[in-house]
């Protein structure tokens, strides 16, 4: 803990000293992109796109899931899709899995209920077979969710958002985009 500490503390020199407008980003809130990623230490959406402070606004949830959207029951996740897609306007909106994910073994393993989702689709495919391929499956269903989002619709038919299924893999550093006419994960 005290390492964040003392990197919290000398924040503001480094930012000077890669030349942050840090009174700009007070008065100035148009993020380039949305980035939904699970909410995993060892992914960092910063890091892997070399963000800048107020660059991306991001959504991390666990395992990146992106809740059916309800609009008797809205959920902090479907609040916040709402506040970046009409509010913020922002034009991109990356969904970004990753390898060796905790919820894509679990549910691989039928073990949905160890990994504490609950209410899930009883008719829903179970994941068996390759684990890097489930988490590419993983990532398509939570951009199909986010597709059927009311605020996202209209966007998507008047192409003022794209909506990206990244894939990123831990172990390598490689992150992959997915090509829909390939129909296959390939490197950015």
């Amino acid at each position: 803990m005290q390492y964040l500490i003392d990197q919290a503390r000398v924040f503001r020199a480094r930012a000077a000293a890669h030349t942050l407008h840090l009174g700009g980003l007070a008065r100035y809130h148009r993020p380039r992109a949305m980035f939904i990623a699970c909410s995993d230490a060892r992914v960092v959406p910063a890091l892997l796109t070399a963000a800048q402070p107020g660059d991306l606004f991001e959504l991390r949830t666990y395992g990146g899931v992106i809740p059916p959207y309800e609009a008797d029951t809205p959920t902090g996740e479907a609040r916040t899709i709402e506040y970046a897609v009409t509010e913020l306007g922002v034009s991109d909106i990356i969904v970004c899995g990753h390898s060796h994910c905790d919820l894509v073994s679990a549910e691989m393993h039928g073990n949905l209920a160890k990994a504490g989702i609950t209410g899930c689709d009883d008719d829903a495919a179970p994941l068996t077979g390759d684990l890097t391929a489930a988490g590419h499956w993983h990532v398509l269903t939570q951009v199909d969710a986010l597709s059927a989002y009311p605020c996202v619709v209209p966007r998507l038919a008047d192409r003022s958002l794209r909506l990206h299924a990244w894939f990123h893999e831990i172990d390598t550093g490689a992150t992959l985009t997915h090509h829909p006419r390939a129909g296959t994960f390939l490197p950015l």
